[in-house]
C-alpha cells in the first residue's frame, strides 16, 4: 500500500497477520488501497497519527533482524510520545554502544511505528533512516519532532 502523508509518502508492507515494513518514498506518490484488513487498519492508523501526535499505535508487528537491532528496537518503541532520548542513553539500557545503537536505528524496518526519529545525538539530532537510497530524509525526522512538540516549527 502506497499513502501520502503531512511530511512525504510511504509505501507499507504487511502479512495477514503483522505489518513488516515501511518504507519512506520521495515525492508524491499514486495511492495504492490497502489489499487487506491489517493494511487497513495501519492506514487508519497513520492518518490518526498525522492528525493527533498522541495518538498511539496498536498494529501487530514483525521484526526481523538481529538479537542487537531487536534490543535497540523495543527499547525505541518503549520512548513515549514528545520525549526523545540519546544514542548514548539506549546504548547503556541495552549494554551497547552509541555507534551500534545508531546502526540498528538505521535498518528500523518501521519508522514512525517505532519512533526512531525520536532518538538523537548528544548535540542535534542525529540522523535518521540511514540515508535509505541515498536521500536526505532528515526533513521527515523534523517533521515529526515538531509534531510532536519536540522542537518548533521554526527547525523545519
Amino acid at each position: 500500500m502506497k499513502m501520502n502523508l503531512p511530511f512525504g509518502a510511504i509505501e507499507v508492507i504487511a502479512s495477514e497477520n503483522a505489518l513488516v515494513r515501511l518504507d519512506f518514498l520521495s515525492g508524491q506518490v499514486v495511492e495504492t488501497a490497502p489489499a487487506n484488513a491489517l493494511l487497513r487498519e495501519t492506514q487508519q492508523q497513520l492518518f490518526a497519527y498525522a492528525q493527533n501526535a498522541k495518538f498511539q499505535f496498536d498494529l501487530p508487528l514483525r521484526l526481523d533482524g538481529t538479537v542487537h537491532q531487536l534490543k535497540v528496537w523495543h527499547a525505541i518503541a518503549d520512548i513515549p510520545v514528545g520525549a526523545t532520548r540519546r544514542y548514548l542513553d539506549i546504548a547503556q539500557q541495552i549494554q551497547s554502544s552509541p555507534r551500534a545503537v545508531g546502526g540498528a536505528c538505521g535498518r528500523n524496518p518501521l519508522p514512525i511505528v517505532i519512533p526512531c526519529h525520536r532518538i538523537v545525538a548528544a548535540h542535534g539530532l542525529g540522523g535518521f533512516n540511514a540515508n535509505r537510497n541515498g536521500v536526505d530524509w532528515m526533513p521527515i525526522k523534523r517533521w515529526l519532532l515538531a509534531h510532536e512538540g519536540i522542537i518548533s516549527k521554526s527547525e523545519l
